[in-house]
């Protein structure tokens, strides 16, 4: 058993006697809680579609800019249906994903996380802060 100080702020001084390896192991416990609650490893979705206006491209990078800011991941995906999913139409919309990239680009700076892979329901991209 040893003689731990609890708290140095307090007048007079807060001592407990207890084990002083079981005290770090508690220390230790809760930084790693606090670390847990601080970080903003959330994943936030913005979903594109392959016939979309560029208005409605802007107004999905200033979500996505938002995001970014708040320190969040962002993955981008392009759905894709039926005869789009072609190759001939797939350059296409690979092309489309590069143009809300660089509409984003003008609002945040991001670095990609995961490059673009095509998923089964379309293509996916990762992003985030720099």
């Amino acid at each position: 058993m040893d003689l731990v100080q609890i708290t140095e702020k307090a007048t007079p001084p807060v001592c407990k006697i207890t084990d002083y390896g079981k005290y770090l192991y508690w220390e230790k416990k809760k930084e790693k809680e606090k670390k847990v609650k601080n970080s903003n490893n959330e994943v936030k979705g913005i979903r594109l579609k392959f016939a979309m206006s560029p208005h409605d491209m802007e107004i999905r990078a200033k979500a996505a800019s938002a995001f970014l800011k708040k320190g969040h991941k962002v993955r981008v995906e392009l759905i894709l249906r039926g005869r789009q999913k072609s190759q001939n139409l797939s350059s296409f919309a690979k092309e489309k994903i590069n143009l809300f990239l660089e509409s984003l680009k003008k609002e945040t700076p991001f670095k990609i996380e995961r490059e673009l892979k095509n998923e089964g329901k379309g293509l996916a991209i990762m992003i985030s802060k720099l």
